[in-house]
């Protein structure tokens, strides 16, 4: 009889023939700006550990605080059981950074996005989404049953000509996209989006998980770095980057949060956030407020990398450079395109060889494979300077070029 899995296999052997085969690596021991890799240290550029919080000792000892006072897990979803006051607390909190009358948390970003998006339309409605948005945003907008129709990445042209096209065929209209967009680094044209979006009478969902914690002065995120603050938008995030914890939150007016701890399937019959997470996000709040210097150094070690790699490119043979671009970027995301899979997979085990824990991105993450590299507050210019090196030494070899 034939065998209903042999197609397993059949996969498996064309991703490794593209060079999109993944697979997961340990770290040992604590995060932070170095990690160990089979035993060797390692500058660590592949985390999104922005504010460099996720091994402080303080937000450690909360969550071992957390965990005596209430257990290891809530055991239910929040409407039956799981509910604690730590929960209140963190939702407060986050509406305070944000700025917004409430907040919910759900027990991870990727069921804020589908919970949030479901709830807000239906197969009445239709959905305009950046072309380069996260997963959890496209899958969202699947699962919500309205008609999806994708914009050009950041084209504020293709956004309004689609608007124009399809607004009126629709009960409601929802614009989706991400605030930083997570494997390039750019920042979405929000006030652009929030002045169509008001002539369109649509709705606005930003994803915040790549810039809470890392834009705006006191790190609220993209509504607070175009000051927007005044504006109606759907404000969304994570706790699992900058707030070094886990779990993801939609932040808004006090109806919309009242709505979601009604409609949104993925809290209402999800168990709710750990104690020892809901603990780690609370204080990574805190200390940000407390250490406005993480944010300082964070722009400033972003900035730095981008002018390095930047200068680097430049400096790359005429008939070389062709194949390397570094992306534009205003956040603590700097990534360098190459020309394909193999050469990107090449790059990384040479970084690697010489001390850099990069991500190699590939297809079908991005259309383009690229290196990307996030910052860290806690990085020292000695770290980036590291990769730079190491880059430049790595860069010659993947090209054939003698270094």
């Amino acid at each position: 009889m034939a065998n209903p899995y042999a197609w397993v296999s059949k996969s498996l052997e064309t991703l490794h023939r593209a060079n999109w085969y993944r697979q997961v690596r340990a770290l040992e021991g604590m995060c932070g700006p170095v990690v160990r890799v089979n035993g060797r240290p390692l500058v660590n550029l592949a985390s999104n550990d922005y504010l460099g919080l996720a091994g402080d000792a303080r937000l450690i000892e909360a969550t071992i605080a957390a965990t005596k006072s209430y257990g290891t897990g809530t055991t239910g979803s929040r409407l039956l059981s799981g509910h604690r006051e730590l929960h209140s607390e963190l939702e407060q909190a986050i509406a305070t950074l944000k700025k917004t009358e409430d907040a919910i948390v759900f027990s991870s970003g990727y069921l804020a996005n589908i919970g949030t998006i479901s709830a807000l339309v239906n197969s009445r409605d239709v959905i305009l989404t950046d072309e380069y948005n996260h997963s959890s945003l496209k899958n969202g907008a699947g699962l919500s049953g309205a008609k999806m129709m994708e914009y050009d990445h950041c084209n504020l042209l293709d956004l309004a000509d689609k608007l124009k096209e399809y607004r009126l065929s629709y009960r409601r209209c929802l614009i989706l996209s991400d605030g930083v967009f997570g494997m390039d680094g750019d920042v979405c044209p929000l006030p652009e989006i929030l002045n169509l979006a008001e002539q369109f009478e649509a709705m606005v969902m930003i994803d915040d998980a790549h810039s809470a914690g890392v834009l705006g002065e006191t790190g609220a995120g993209c509504v607070e770095y175009f000051g927007c603050g005044n504006r109606p938008v759907v404000q969304m995030g994570t706790l699992s980057k900058a707030f070094a914890s886990l779990g993801g939150y939609v932040a808004g007016s006090a109806e919309l949060i009242d709505l979601l701890r009604n409609r949104a399937a993925s809290w209402i019959y999800t168990t709710g956030l750990s104690p020892a997470d809901t603990a780690a996000a609370l204080g990574a709040i805190a200390l940000l407020n407390q250490e406005p210097w993480r944010l300082i150094n964070l722009h400033k070690n972003a900035c730095y990398l981008k002018a390095q790699i930047d200068q680097l490119v430049i400096s790359l043979p005429d008939d070389q450079r062709q194949h390397f671009r570094c992306l534009p970027s205003d956040s603590a995301i700097v990534c360098l395109q190459v020309k394909d899979a193999a050469t990107v997979l090449h790059l990384g085990e040479q970084l690697k060889d010489n001390g850099i824990f990069v991500s190699a991105v590939r297809p079908p993450t991005v259309p383009v494979s690229r290196l990307r590299m996030s910052v860290m507050a806690t990085h020292t210019k000695a770290h980036l300077d590291q990769c730079v090196l190491a880059l430049r030494q790595a860069l010659p070899i993947s090209t054939g070029v003698a270094p």
